[in-house]
């Protein structure tokens, strides 16, 4: 990625988050944040990663409240970047790297817990009949 592409795709990020949060007024859009923009060579296009919040009834609904919204999002963004000839076609996707990343933890601090607890039993393990025999005098 070039330097613009970067910087656009950073200006464009910028933009539809504060749009998002501040000026969407649909009920659908709930806990959505984006999270990425990458922007194609030409600036014809940017898919925007959006992650959001809920089960997956909320987020299809939230994204199909921003697809709706598309069009209020790319004029906000031509309004932003005026110096733009052309304003990228937005491509709204929905973001799942968050969830992802939280079930890896999730299965990290389980098989942790299971490691402790295992290695917490073999510790406190009571002595086995076997060990005390040969404890025992010979005779």
């Amino acid at each position: 990625m070039s330097r613009r592409t970067k910087q656009v795709a950073d200006s464009i990020q910028r933009v539809l988050s504060e749009t998002i949060q501040f000026e969407l007024k649909d009920p659908r859009v709930a806990f959505a944040t984006v999270v990425g923009v990458d922007v194609s060579a030409d600036l014809q296009h940017a898919h925007v990663r959006v992650s959001v919040m809920g089960d997956e009834p909320q987020r299809q609904e939230s994204m199909q409240g921003l697809h709706h919204a598309r069009g209020f999002l790319r004029k906000r963004v031509a309004e932003e970047l005026r110096h733009m000839r052309f304003v990228p076609e937005l491509h709204l996707e929905l973001d799942t790297s968050l969830d992802y990343a939280m079930h890896i933890n999730e299965v990290l601090h389980t098989v942790e817990r299971e490691r402790q607890e295992a290695a917490s039993e073999a510790v406190i393990e009571p002595e086995s009949d076997h060990s005390r025999q040969d404890d025992a005098p010979i005779g």
